[in-house]
């Protein structure tokens, strides 16, 4: 398991709000509004007499441009685009096999975080086997220490799956600070791990494409489905006879 974060281009910011963000975008502004109104009272008070509230004409202008900064923060969290790096960018989650093939994916905004996705990942992945049910469940999970948390440790151990992540450095330190009540320490297979680079090889095959490379499509679905595109085309790449 693995991520990437991908560069959006301009064209990429220009989504269009459907029916249900519009309705989402007024219903922040009402709640924002009457926050403000219940507030401005408490601000004023607490304003020194040299600072008080300006005119009419001012509010109005903050308040236009708290709705605007909103709008536009909710239509860049419904397009899966985030500000890091000095731009838009957005981050690709996926899990792949021992031969390079993708498991899944799962689309965030750039500043997204690598294991808050951790359970999404592991959910979407489904093998369909020549017989049977397909298989959602495998046998290890090896990813790097961005992924080393309790909570996932947890799940992974109540499905039964084997846990390749080493542990964090401050982690290690708290536990030992803690003594014997920090646990035991936290053990990896170092044979195992050496395999994960095959989630960091499948995302270069995807990057071939100039198109996963850097993120054009307007909606974060137009984007997924190239990605499951290209996933598809390696899957079959990889079962065709040599």
């Amino acid at each position: 398991m693995d991520s990437a974060t991908v560069r959006a281009h301009h064209h990429a910011a220009g989504m269009v709000v459907d029916g249900e963000l519009a309705a989402a975008l007024a219903e922040a502004a009402d709640q924002e509004n009457w926050l403000r109104q219940r507030g401005q009272t408490a601000r004023d008070d607490l304003a020194r007499p040299d600072e008080a509230a300006g005119s009419p004409g001012e509010t109005e202008g903050r308040a236009f441009r708290r709705r605007l900064r909103l709008r536009h923060a909710i239509r860049l969290k419904a397009a899966a685009l985030g500000r890091s790096r000095g731009g838009l960018t957005s981050k690709i989650h996926l899990s792949a096999d021992r031969r390079c093939r993708p498991l899944s994916f799962v689309l965030t905004p750039g500043q997204a975080g690598d294991s808050p996705q951790f359970r999404a990942v592991l959910s979407l992945i489904k093998v369909r086997l020549p017989v049977g049910r397909p298989r959602t469940r495998p046998d290890a999970v090896a990813a790097d220490r961005a992924y080393s948390s309790r909570a996932n440790r947890s799940y992974l151990r109540g499905r039964g799956i084997k846990a390749v992540i080493p542990e964090k450095r401050d982690q290690a330190a708290h536990r030992k600070n803690r003594g014997s009540c920090g646990g035991r320490p936290i053990r990896h297979d170092p044979d195992l791990y050496e395999q994960r680079n095959t989630a960091e090889r499948c995302i270069n095959q995807i990057k071939v494409w100039r198109g996963l490379a850097f993120r054009f499509d307007k909606t974060p679905a137009s984007y997924l489905a190239g990605l499951h595109l290209r996933g598809a085309i390696l899957w079959i790449r990889s079962l065709q006879p040599r």
